[in-house]
């Protein structure tokens, strides 16, 4: 990896698109070694990195548990105190939430960095990394406030049980190589990626702290940002797999690799590892060549390490394992054994059998129940069916039969079946849109008698045409005023409409919706809309008001066919 200088925050990649982070002051170098994320100091955000920058070295701040920053946040527990700047569980005392916090003096060489890299993190609000809430520099201090995770693990922790199984792996590093390229892109780079970094949550998400902050921190930078990111992304993916460190360092509380035998790929120091994750892994840690075991191109940045994970087939998770229960254990104790003598040991006991099923008192009284009630029923229903076939005959020569139901009027009578009335013309009417249209060209295609051809809506953002109207229909032209029975409309997709009608006074088409008075209404696919009694009008309202999704995310009403019967 490139040598480190003290450069804050030297995050421009390639792509030459201006990055979020502003130019932050600059320093001579400080001879930061190659691979800091070797590093094994156990501060809150990850290692601890290079040594102090040239001049007059800044003094922590004398702070204390219960000392308050902005009369805010009240410091609890110190967990860093390195290179003069220290790291701080805190509580936000006016949201009563924890937060962590980063403090340093403001006469610190590395203070106006550490500024400039907090706001640039702030900016991208991008919930995969933990976000940076507040970056402040009052009374001699400058300090970054950011969230705490009470619920999270790092993966550091994770791996003191063992290797991560390949879906989790796989999911630790598709979701940490695509949050990194979406940071990259607008040019921030972390290069402090390592396990003290990278948090699973109790929901199984993987987020990533430290962005560019904890590099700022320590006066780390880059020549070669993605590379550097990409590299450490290989080496999680490693440690996931191996629990083991990729380097000769022991780190993170992981083991190195054996010294003078380099780097070799994780299916050779663990068996049983995942091939395609091994060779994505040497993909990215040997990323200025090719690997050995398929020479396929390396991976160089984040956004080349996606490319190579959607091109890897898809990793599924393991089957839930069922623990079989427990087998029976029979005790010694027998109902009905008590202030018996016990049975002498090798002596058979008899064992009474049961009385046959339904041979008991009880079951005998239930027979004669059941057996009552099954010849009630019959006897019941064959009075039932003799009554109904009687009925039938004496109304057999009736044209006209008069339907009763429970609780209904005897003396109303309803026609079998009506008379198609045509339908003359139709127009598509919206008087609360805008334009007072909806597409009118394919109106014809409401009453065509062709299913597979409809009259559409525009398309709207919810059922309830996106809370802009009410509703939108077809105005149906019957030729002169005629008496109707019912109108039946077939839709595509579950569709609420309204049948309205104008008066049968009306001379001419009505323009206004309060002309059409609602005669009946109902919700399907096919719905048949039959009012109380028969009616007479000229001019028919179908006014349909809730939509159906149309399978693209947006909501439209679909009329293939209206028919009007007498």
């Amino acid at each position: 990896m490139a040598e480190r200088s003290t450069a804050a925050v030297d995050v421009a990649d390639n792509s030459g698109e201006q990055p979020l982070t502003a130019k932050a002051d600059q320093s001579t170098a400080d001879g930061v070694a190659k691979n800091p994320e070797r590093d094994t100091d156990s501060d809150e955000a990850q290692g601890s990195g290079g040594a102090e920058g040239p001049g007059r070295k800044a003094s922590p701040p004398e702070l204390h548990s219960g000392h308050k920053l902005a009369r805010r946040y009240r410091l609890e527990e110190c967990v860093t105190r390195l290179d003069g700047f220290s790291s701080w569980r805190a509580v936000d005392e006016k949201l009563r939430r924890a937060v962590g916090v980063h403090v340093l003096p403001a006469d610190h060489a590395r203070a106006r960095s550490v500024l400039a890299a907090a706001r640039s993190s702030a900016l991208l609000g991008d919930p995969r990394f933990v976000q940076v809430l507040d970056a402040v520099e009052e009374n001699d201090l400058v300090y970054v406030v950011h969230e705490w995770l009470p619920d999270a693990t790092e993966l550091s922790t994770l791996l003191t049980g063992g290797p991560l199984e390949p879906h989790d792996a796989y999911q630790m590093v598709s979701q940490v190589a695509s949050a990194m390229a979406a940071a990259h892109r607008e040019g921030l780079a972390h290069l402090r990626l390592n396990p003290n970094a990278v948090l699973r949550t109790s929901t199984g998400q993987w987020r990533i702290r430290g962005l560019a902050v904890n590099a700022a921190l320590r006066g780390i930078s880059s020549d070669t940002p993605q590379r550097t990111d990409t590299e450490s992304i290989g080496a999680l993916l490693y440690a996931a797999l191996t629990q083991r460190w990729p380097y000769e360092s022991d780190a993170y509380g992981l083991s190195g690799l054996p010294k003078d035998i380099g780097l070799i790929a994780p299916d050779q120091v663990r068996a049983g590892v995942h091939r395609g994750l091994s060779e994505l892994a040497m993909r990215a840690l040997v990323n200025d060549g090719a690997t050995a075991s398929r020479h396929e191109a390396p991976c160089t940045t984040p956004e080349e390490l996606v490319k190579a994970i959607g091109e890897m087939p898809r990793i599924r998770p393991p089957e839930p394992a069922f623990t079989a229960p427990p087998e029976y254990q029979r005790t010694t104790y027998q109902q009905g054994t008590y202030g018996r003598p016990a049975p002498h040991p090798g002596v058979t006991q008899p064992i009474t059998a049961p009385p046959p099923p339904l041979q008991s008192r009880t079951g005998k009284a239930l027979k004669w129940a059941v057996s009552a009630l099954l010849i009630a029923a019959l006897g019941l229903g064959s009075w039932q069916l003799a009554d109904a076939l009687m009925d039938q005959g004496d109304k057999s020569d009736d044209t006209n039969t008069t339907q009763t139901q429970d609780g209904g009027d005897k003396n109303q009578k309803k026609p079998v079946s009506g008379k198609p009335i045509a339908i003359k013309g139709a127009r598509d009417f919206d008087p609360f849109g805008p334009d007072g249209s909806e597409k009118p060209r394919d109106i014809g295609k409401a009453y065509d008698n062709d299913t597979a051809s409809y009259w559409q809506t525009d398309f709207y953002l919810s059922p309830e045409f996106g809370n802009l109207k009410s509703g939108v229909g077809i105005i149906l032209d019957l030729g002169k005023v005629q008496q109707v029975g019912k109108v039946t409309v077939s839709f595509v997709g579950q569709t609420s409409v309204e049948l309205r009608a104008a008066s049968a006074d009306a001379g001419s088409q009505p323009t206004s919706f309060d002309a059409y008075s609602k005669v009946a209404d109902g919700s399907g696919t096919t719905v048949v809309l039959q009012p109380g009694k028969t009616f007479k009008s000229q001019y028919l309202l179908v006014w349909l008001t809730k939509l159906p999704a149309d399978g693209e995310g947006h909501w439209r009403g679909r009329v293939a066919d209206v028919k009007v019967t007498s």
